[in-house]
């Protein structure tokens, strides 16, 4: 296989993986046959496109894993007629289509439409409600994200087996509760809408700062996050507005849902605003309090704000999400961290607390005060944080910080060096022992 086919397959799979799955997915009404006859077809690509890459590289895998499906379809011979059914709607659709658009007619096929994004239809299946919240992000994130098992342990502070696990468990549980792929009914899809949130949330965080890797900011996952809460926001409305009279919540509780569906849009927007000063022209990781804020992203500081006025419209006040977003206002409308409304800060911090308490909450607050009140104030919080994973690598920046701040440098070098040890990310590693090595 030549180096040009290997990009080619690897450029495709990062970029289409979870576009792919979900038509897939679609098409069979079965979350693990396609991702079996996804991979299936990826690996026939690595060998059929040696010598050209087609022109439809995305077609060229549907096409290649649906017929994965019909033999797998025709192999199951002894099973109920649906699976029978679909088989032959494939068949035709290939035959009529030539193996490019999606089969017609056929009443086992749901229509893509009444969702308008096979990713979030395949986000809302994986987020089933026979499944726990733990399962129901560990398998979207692994199918829709394409993170791997050690990021979504990261990202989630728990062992990788617990990952491995979770996902293996949930693909047994939607098989045994027969939950083939599809839009839930219009009274189900609130219920699933904070799980879907989350998956999203989390997808941005792990490419705003990756957890391992060479890269600081993966940007496909964070374009990727975005994106999907955009989809999320003209979605929502329709959640509520097509529910049936007496059925599903209130219209204030619809409505506060719809407020934290812009919240979370306006904390990914200013929040990758960011972006094209967080690294250098090296790639290098560049702190907050040293970037050029005139390389910020302007429109997307003007979309997310656009975004959480439309959560504060609500009325009711803001949720998680909406909280978040308006702290990160506050860094995006200041023009220095020295000018920044640092009281205003801790105070969201503390109400972000009050309503979704965490110790990584805790931790951030802790900055915050160190900010508006001074360092000792910051380290006398942090050290009292308690709850978070011995491996947990903010938790030793943030001491060594404070401790620098207040000369206390052989414990701010040491500080430093843990948390460089810690860190699974190597441009983020690199910046951790340069300032150990400044306080030597």
């Amino acid at each position: 296989m030549s180096d040009q086919a290997q990009r080619a397959v690897e450029a495709v799979w990062r970029i289409e993986s979870a576009r792919v799955v979900g038509a897939l997915a679609r098409y069979t009404g079965d979350l693990a046959l396609a991702e079996d006859v996804a991979q299936e077809a990826l690996a026939e690509a690595l060998v059929a496109w040696r010598d050209q890459v087609p022109a439809n590289p995305v077609g060229w895998l549907l096409t290649t894993a649906r017929r994965r499906a019909i033999d797998t379809f025709r192999r199951r011979s002894a099973l109920d007629e649906r699976y029978v059914a679909l088989a032959h709607g494939l068949a035709e659709g290939e035959a009529t289509s030539g193996g490019d658009a999606p089969p017609s007619g056929s009443d086992v096929l749901w229509d893509p439409d009444a969702i308008g994004d096979d990713v979030l239809a395949l986000m809302f299946t994986a987020c089933h409600p026979a499944l726990s919240r733990e399962a129901q992000i560990a398998l979207t994130l692994r199918v829709v994200g394409g993170l791997t098992s050690e990021e979504i342990a990261r990202a989630f502070l728990v062992p990788v087996p617990t990952v491995q696990a979770r996902i293996t468990r949930a693909k047994k549980t939607l098989a045994v509760a027969r939950a083939g792929f599809g839009v839930p009914d219009a009274a189900e899809r609130p219920e699933r809408l904070a799980a879907v949130r989350h998956v999203v949330y989390v997808i941005f965080t792990e490419g705003s700062s990756a957890t391992s890797g060479d890269d600081w900011i993966r940007h496909d996952l964070a374009r990727e996050a975005v994106r999907l809460a955009r989809v999320l926001t003209r979605l929502v409305p329709d959640l509520y507005t097509s529910l049936p009279r007496g059925s599903g919540p209130s219209n204030a509780g619809g409505s506060h849902e719809i407020a934290e569906t812009y919240g979370l849009l306006a904390l990914l927007e200013l929040t990758a605003a960011r972006f094209p000063a967080r690294v250098d022209e090296a790639g290098r990781p560049v702190l907050l309090e040293h970037q050029d804020r005139r390389r910020w992203d302007r429109q997307a500081i003007r979309r997310g704000r656009a975004a959480l006025a439309r959560a504060v419209a609500d009325g009711r006040g803001l949720g998680a999400y909406g909280l978040q977003a308006a702290i990160a206002e506050q860094h995006a409308v200041a023009a220095s961290v020295a000018e920044t409304d640092w009281d205003r800060i801790v105070l969201l911090y503390e109400a972000l607390g009050r309503l979704a308490p965490s110790p990584v909450v805790e931790l951030n607050k802790a900055v915050a005060v160190a900010m508006a009140f001074g360092p000792a104030a910051g380290l006398a919080l942090v050290d009292r944080i308690d709850g978070l994973p011995a491996a947990y690598h903010p938790l030793p920046v943030v001491r060594g910080e404070l401790l620098a701040r207040l000369g206390r440098t052989a414990e701010a070098r040491a500080a430093f060096l843990e948390a460089a040890r810690l860190c699974g990310n190597a441009a983020e590693r690199a910046v951790l022992e340069g300032k150990a090595a400044g306080l030597a």
